[in-house]
């Protein structure tokens, strides 16, 4: 599988992810956090799938930058979910982490876009 396949394969289980973790967060007493990181995710899937689908694998801060959003998002709600739902305060530190990499990953998403020649 391609790089840009398995980024499309990643925004699909993003969008379903988010929408089963926002779906628990309003029916799990104290759901917020799980709430949260649904919403987070169902924000980048979209996205997330476009550059999937859009951005050619030869751009390669475009790509790094795409794999840095999914890779936050793994991080920052995956952290946020592990807490809501097991209690436990383990991987609590991977949310700043996972946000910090997704904020990076767009910012190369921006300076990519600037350095885009066009013929």
């Amino acid at each position: 599988m391609n790089g840009q396949r398995a980024l499309l394969v990643v925004a699909g289980l993003a969008g379903m992810l988010g929408v089963a973790m926002a779906a628990a967060g309003a029916h799990v007493p104290g759901g917020e956090r799980l709430a949260t990181a649904g919403n987070m995710a169902m924000a980048q899937a979209p996205a997330l799938l476009a550059l999937g689908f859009f951005v050619p694998a030869t751009a390669r801060l475009m790509s790094i930058s795409a794999w840095a959003i999914a890779l936050g998002l793994i991080g920052f709600s995956g952290a946020l979910a592990f807490h809501t739902l097991t209690g436990s305060p383990a991987l609590t530190s991977l949310a700043p982490v996972g946000g910090t990499t997704m904020m990076i990953g767009w910012l190369g998403v921006a300076i990519s876009a600037v350095r885009i020649k066009k013929g």
